[in-house]
């Protein structure tokens, strides 16, 4: 066995959430532009007293929408739901903006190109071409105001349409690369949460997942179980016939152990040769059956070498929430002092956690302690 890592700690913020905070700051700052723009038209352009007016209520409207929205906490956390009520708030600033400047003609009307960028990359290609076909329809309303006569006409609409598909490919070319960044992102967090050699979540997956699934446990009063499972040949092995079939040992382990595992159980290795595993909605005499399967499919299932075959078993220690304890980390620690009672009683057995194994266990034998090579 192997020393147990530090506590547990809460589970990590997602990728994904991190991801949106950082785009809703940048959110935050392309409304702050948006707001400095309009400004600066009004301090600068001139503009008529009644336009001046109706772009100042605008500035304050929007500002005091920002200052509400984004900075007095009215959403705890950021969601992609939040992004799009502020893209369509932004939506309705430029179209009253460009009414009081000029509609088409207006220097600011390349502001919904912001609109566009934000959504392709926060809100997926279906909310983007919705936001794309609402800015179209504010832009046929921009043309209505100043009284277009040729708007039924075959030739406006063409022109119409050229004037529609530069946002139309800034939408696609930027829900593109969204895409790829995304696919780069949980890429990225894939590797990071699981284990190369086994193939299983490491201990930063385990910690993330099983803390959702604990806390899911405790709300609804449901029982859960915990099993470490540590090889016994491991240095045997190592030592015979080298750390690479060592390895081969480690994977022949895992693949044995999850053949009796269901899609919902989370099996993770927790360092060298052993792995634990959350078992959800199992009580102590189902997470018994589950252990004594993986032991006997360890023993029974042959692990051969350039030698010949070698011998190849496990030990398993459970502790099952809530008789066992009521956190993981107290869970883990039963559930290790049951797989020290397992190992001490002869190897290639199951035990499960019980008061007597709190009056103390000497620690475990050195050669237990050795690492694997991985």
């Amino acid at each position: 066995m192997v020393d147990s890592p530090p506590a547990l700690r809460n589970s990590l913020p997602s990728i994904e959430q991190e991801e949106l905070r950082g785009i809703s700051r940048t959110v935050a700052e392309i409304e702050w532009l948006l707001l400095v723009l309009v400004l600066v038209y009004v301090v600068f352009g001139r503009p008529p007293l009644d336009v001046e007016t109706a772009l100042s209520m605008a500035l304050f409207f929007f500002a005091a929408f920002v200052m509400s929205f984004r900075y007095t906490n009215f959403y705890r956390r950021e969601t992609r739901g939040k992004i799009a009520v502020e893209t369509l708030a932004m939506i309705v600033f430029i179209t009253w903006a460009l009414w009081f400047t000029g509609g088409q003609a207006s220097p600011l009307l390349n502001a919904y190109l912001l609109v566009v960028i934000t959504a392709a990359l926060t809100l997926g290609k279906t909310i983007t071409l919705v936001e794309v076909a609402l800015i179209g329809a504010c832009i046929l309303l921009l043309d209505w105001q100043v009284g277009s006569k040729n708007m039924l006409q075959l030739a406006y609409f063409g022109g119409f349409a050229a004037q529609l598909a530069p946002v139309l490919l800034v939408a696609y070319i930027t829900t593109m690369f969204s895409a790829d960044i995304r696919y780069g992102l949980s890429r990225a967090k894939l590797l990071s949460e699981t284990d190369d050699l086994t193939g299983l979540y490491n201990m930063r997956g385990f910690v993330v997942i099983a803390n959702r699934l604990f806390a899911q446990a405790q709300r609804y009063a449901r029982e859960a179980s915990f099993l470490m499972v540590d090889s016994d040949n491991l240095k045997q092995v190592n030592d015979s016939y080298g750390h690479e079939t060592g390895n081969r040992l480690l994977q022949h382990v895992v693949k044995a152990m999850q053949g009796h595992l269901r899609a919902t159980d989370v099996p993770a290795r927790y360092g060298g040769d052993e792995f634990v595993v959350m078992l959800p909605d199992t009580p102590a005499r189902g997470a018994l059956e589950v252990a004594e399967r993986i032991r006997g499919a360890v023993e029974s299932t042959p692990f051969v070498t350039e030698a010949g075959r070698a011998p190849c078993t496990v030990s398993v220690g459970i502790a099952s929430f809530p008789q066992d304890g009521r956190s993981i980390e107290a869970l883990l620690a039963r559930a290790d002092r049951a797989l020290y009672e397992a190992k001490a009683s002869g190897r290639n057995r199951v035990a499960q956690h019980n008061a007597a194994m709190e009056r103390g266990a000497p620690p475990p034998a050195a050669d237990d302690q050795m690492p694997s090579s991985t």
